[in-house]
């Protein structure tokens, strides 16, 4: 007969969803919500009984109205496509902003480079538009945090960039100190479950075979497939 204990212990073990590997608990006293960090590749995830459902998390998203007139997120994005995109701007003609939310604000920035951009998002561009398509550049801001499966969605985008084509990231980089993490700003929105940083990219790249052009030690990463 199996030792109970045993079997709960088990039971109750978290398997990091990026290497599979197993995780150690981070607690927040304060908020009561339990996080699950893998030593290997540094991702942490929030328990799954911490999440919203999807009516809460809709209209969380509603609240937000990033637009045109938005003058500091359209400079975010004009910052963005400076420093990771116009370098490489020679090959890349086509591109998809997979998560684009309802501004449409980034494909609108890379427009206006001669960079053609379709949509995706979950909540307000539903339809697959990339499913039969490669692009020369896939780009996902502020999306992986909210991923219950990150690293599918990952390999997906990947069956969608052509050849030396390139996937550019964006998620700020945890602290990997467990109080600084406790103490972090991006942990206390409600749809955020998922956090990576530097190393947890550098696991993805070598995992997929991908090359990392640029990060920025911040929250931006920019993968080319081999």
């Amino acid at each position: 007969m199996k030792d109970k204990k045993i079997d709960d212990i088990i039971s109750t073990m978290k398997i990091c969803k990026i290497c599979s590997n197993e995780t150690s608990e981070i607690i927040d006293k304060k908020s009561t919500k339990k996080y699950h960090k893998c030593a290997v590749c540094g991702y942490i995830a929030l328990n799954e009984s911490f999440y919203v459902d999807e009516t809460r998390e809709r209209a969380h998203y509603d609240k937000h109205h990033n637009t045109l007139e938005s003058l500091g997120y359209v400079k975010m994005f004009e910052d963005l496509v400076c420093e990771f995109v116009l370098p490489y701007k020679d090959s890349i003609k086509t591109s998809l902003d997979f998560g684009c939310g309802e501004g449409e604000v980034l494909p609108i920035v890379l427009e206006r480079e001669s960079i053609s951009c379709d949509r995706y998002d979950l909540h307000y561009f539903r339809e697959k538009i990339y499913k039969d398509k490669e692009y020369d550049l896939i780009l996902s801001t502020e999306v992986f945090e909210h991923l219950q499966n990150p690293i599918e969605a990952f390999e997906e985008l990947l069956l969608h960039i052509k050849k030396d084509g390139y996937l550019l990231l964006m998620s700020a980089f945890h602290p990997d100190n467990d109080e600084e993490f406790l103490k972090w700003w991006y942990i206390r929105d409600i749809t955020h479950i998922g956090f990576f940083n530097l190393r947890t990219f550098i696991y993805m790249a070598e995992r997929f075979n991908l090359e990392i052009v640029k990060h920025n030690f911040k929250n931006s990463v920019l993968f080319k497939k081999k």
